[in-house]
């Protein structure tokens, strides 16, 4: 590419193979600087906290109680804050043993190694059993047992404030409400009736909330639970 130069040079250099290693030398260390790496493991401390859940599934026999203990960051201080440490999963039921101990101490290595540890969320809700998944209390579709612990780690970052908890606002809350009151009042009259969850027993399962409670409003899908709409 050619340069023309309209003013008069008063000076120059020349770019020597010492120059060029120096400014390759300063990019590579641009580049670490941008680099985000993870702390140092954590060290356990003699007292945590944490919370216990139980899980009540069609494909276990027996419920399953999940505990997460958390680590205090920065006690007494503004930056206070909580953060998973380990997990335990505690059952009557066998036959899930061997796969849940292992999980469970892979886990906490995860969380003990500190960083962000989100990304277990989602990693543990995409799990699908072969067999199909199934509907627990609710009417909310579970593709998997995995799945469901997958959605109490997200349940217990919620409560801690690492995840942010979804939901609607309140205007949004009293639509939903409105048209799903519309609906069953106008549906009740054709005898019509609702299912144990209070939707209509013919509604299709929702793709956000994974909940049977959409159905055909004014031309639009619309979910009664999380009030995702889409015209077809």
């Amino acid at each position: 590419m050619t340069i023309k130069i309209d003013k008069k040079i008063v000076s120059y250099n020349l770019v020597t193979e010492e120059d060029k290693a120096k400014a390759l030398e300063a990019k590579i260390q641009e580049d670490n600087a941008k680099v985000i790496q993870l702390g140092e493991p954590l060290s356990r401390p003699d007292k945590l906290v944490g919370n216990t859940y139980k899980i009540k599934t069609p494909v276990t026999e027996h419920a399953l109680y999940i505990t997460i203990n958390d680590v205090v960051m920065n006690e007494g201080t503004a930056q206070e804050h909580r953060r998973p440490f380990e997990i335990f999963i505690n059952s009557k039921n066998m036959e899930h043993f061997q796969w849940i101990v292992a999980l469970t101490r892979v886990m906490s290595a995860v969380f003990r190694k500190g960083g962000d540890v989100t990304f277990l969320v989602e990693e543990l809700k995409s799990v699908f059993e072969p067999s199909g998944g199934y509907f627990k209390k609710g009417g909310k579709f579970v593709p998997s047992l995995v799945a469901e612990i997958g959605e109490v780690v997200e349940q217990h970052l919620q409560e801690i404030g690492m995840l942010k908890k979804p939901g609607l606002d309140e205007h949004q809350q009293k639509l939903v409400a409105e048209k799903k009151a519309e609906y069953l009042e106008k549906h009740a009259k054709s005898g019509e009736e609702a299912n144990d969850e209070g939707f209509p027993k013919g509604a299709q399962l929702c793709k956000k909330c994974n909940t049977k409670a959409a159905i055909i409003m004014d031309g639009c899908l619309t979910c009664l639970n999380c009030g995702e709409s889409k015209c077809g």
